[in-house]
């Protein structure tokens, strides 16, 4: 149905048509008491109504949000909140603002307790109102922020943003006992001439396994096959106030002909593990110390670490790792 301003304004021109998509509201043609009614189960989109009845073309500038009911449409979680996913087509705040009170109101009434709003970048004129209403930031990605409101007079207990930031380092060792070592050209040790084992940070989504492969290769050239866990530390206050988890990995190079990444490395070499061992800077710092007495031992056959077993996630039958001592666990 299509709903136009006649020149009249207490007159209003409908007319029926097959098309859903052109359930077309002005704004403030509902707009009464500081609320907005609209009780279509479809998408309702709010275009600017053009003032004239003759005009059959189709108004553009459009404004959009899916609700049913009079309310913001969202899924239901498994914690008894709700998740709302806001389109990426503009939405005029004084109508968002309207339907995200009713939602609250529906919401509270249901019982519900976190609300969470997912608000595409498109949509930053947004941020301000609902924060307005209650709602305070959780995290952002780079196409979207998350907005979370706690509904109950109780202790909140909506999770919180990720904690920890997940980074390797990698054991690689030839034939010889070399180990594979680089310069890094910016960050703390720029320009210090310290050899150090490839590093790197674990990508979303990414296994700590499949990691420390592609930091290898990226920063040497070299191909390698992922052995073992060897040991892991954990920090705090680390990247931007946030934990950190950072895994020590061993791989067996499976090529040797080394070529650096330009971008980020100085220089690379193969180097006798004695002699990384000894560097000063390696003496000074004891989580150093420890890492060589742990690729000592490893290299000698005198320690075992948790190497990935393929399983599947409980409830969500996803494929993960678990990394075990697959050693003792055999004898």
């Amino acid at each position: 149905m299509i709903i136009r301003f006649l020149p009249k304004p207490t007159s209003i021109l409908c007319f029926l048509t097959t098309n859903r998509s052109l359930t077309h509201l002005r704004p403030n043609l509902l707009y009464k008491k500081g609320r907005y009614s609209s009780s279509f189960g479809i998408r309702l989109n709010v275009r600017s109504v053009s003032g004239s009845a003759g005009s059959s073309s189709a108004p553009s500038n459009v404004l959009s949000v899916r609700t049913a009911g009079g309310v913001l449409i969202g899924k239901e979680d498994e914690h008894g909140g709700v998740i709302v996913e806001m389109d990426t087509e503009p939405v005029d705040p004084v109508v968002f603002v309207s339907l995200l009170k009713a939602s609250m109101l529906q919401w509270k009434q249901q019982g519900k307790k976190g609300v969470w709003i997912k608000l595409p970048i498109e949509l930053v004129n947004l941020i301000e109102p609902a924060v307005q209403e209650g709602f305070y930031y959780h995290h952002a990605e780079p196409n979207h922020l998350m907005l979370v409101h706690w509904i109950p007079e109780t202790i909140n207990t909506l999770p919180a943003n990720a904690s920890h930031r997940v980074g390797i380092g990698a054991f690689v060792m030839n034939e010889n006992r070399e180990v594979l070592v680089v310069q890094e050209k910016s960050g703390k040790f720029q320009g210090t001439g310290i050899w150090k084992f490839p590093t790197g940070v674990v990508d979303e989504g990414e296994d700590i396994c499949d990691a420390a492969v592609r930091e290898v290769k990226e920063e040497t050239g070299i191909d390698a096959k992922f052995v073992e866990v060897l040991a892991f530390r954990q920090s705090h206050k680390s990247f931007f106030e946030k934990s950190d988890l950072f895994f020590m990995c061993m791989l067996q190079p499976l090529s040797f002909n080394i070529q650096k990444q330009e971008r980020e490395i100085e220089a690379a070499q193969w180097m006798a593990f004695e002699d990384y061992a000894a560097q000063p800077f390696v003496q000074k710092h004891d989580l150093l110390k420890n890492m060589v007495k742990i690729c000592r031992a490893k290299r000698d056959g005198e320690y075992t670490g948790f190497s990935p077993v393929p399983t599947i996630t409980t409830f969500l039958n996803k494929r993960s790792n678990l990394y075990l001592n697959a050693k003792d666990l055999k004898s």
